[in-house]
């Protein structure tokens, strides 16, 4: 098999899904690929850099998945974003902590964020307003998805630690509100994803039709 870079890549995303990130050294893609850790020190200098192609290989394929649509209508564009991003970084384990904090190596992501900036734009948003409301969308995906994956590391598991009657034995009945809400903290993920959505497309459309100052 030749040793390339996206043949690392897609060998370290596999190794991502069965150790988790704690687990994914260059030693253990090394192991997996047959070869000696130095035989990739040709592709990556470190770690990070390996990370930042593998993020980078994440989103050009979420890209081809998902893409941005070409409706015209911004919310539309707005929720099939959050909803893309989030269903790539659950695609791996680790997926949202491996994403966050990484350089995006592939410049035709370029493309999509140009469409979907047209589209707000062409809603009557400012282009400073349409890549705020853009970023505040991925900011909170990637935020969210690296609460929910600590919770369910993969799907169907949970974190021992996370256990919700676990959670309401614990807390002292004097704080009822802590206490009867566990599963907005630990559960309810889908819904609660939603609503944060919702909230954050809302406060965008307060914005429409503002210009810059």
């Amino acid at each position: 098999m030749a040793l390339d870079r996206q043949t690392v890549v897609r060998t370290a995303l596999r190794v991502l899904d069965e150790v988790g990130l704690e687990g994914l050294t260059l030693r253990r893609i090394a192991a997996e690929l047959d070869v000696r850790a130095p035989a990739l020190y040709w592709h990556f200098k470190n770690k990070q850099e390996l990370l930042d192609a593998m993020a980078t290989t994440l989103l050009v394929d979420a890209l081809d998945r998902f893409g941005v649509p070409d409706t015209g209508d911004w919310v539309e564009l707005a929720e099939a974003y959050g909803r893309g991003l989030r269903a790539m970084l659950l695609s791996h384990r680790d997926g949202a902590r491996m994403f966050s904090g990484t350089f995006l190596t592939d410049d035709t992501a370029y493309g999509s964020m140009e469409r979907a900036i047209r589209t707000l734009t062409g809603a009557g948003f400012s282009a400073r307003d349409a890549v705020r409301g853009l970023n505040t969308i991925y900011c909170f995906t990637i935020g969210f998805t690296i609460e929910e994956q600590a919770v369910h590391p993969r799907p169907g598991q949970r974190a021992e630690q996370y256990d919700l009657a676990a959670r309401t034995e614990r807390v002292d009945p004097a704080l009822p509100h802590v206490r009867d809400t566990g599963a907005e903290v630990l559960d309810n993920f889908d819904d609660r994803f939603e609503h944060g959505l919702q909230v954050i497309i809302s406060g965008l459309g307060s914005t429409l039709g503002r210009a810059d100052p």
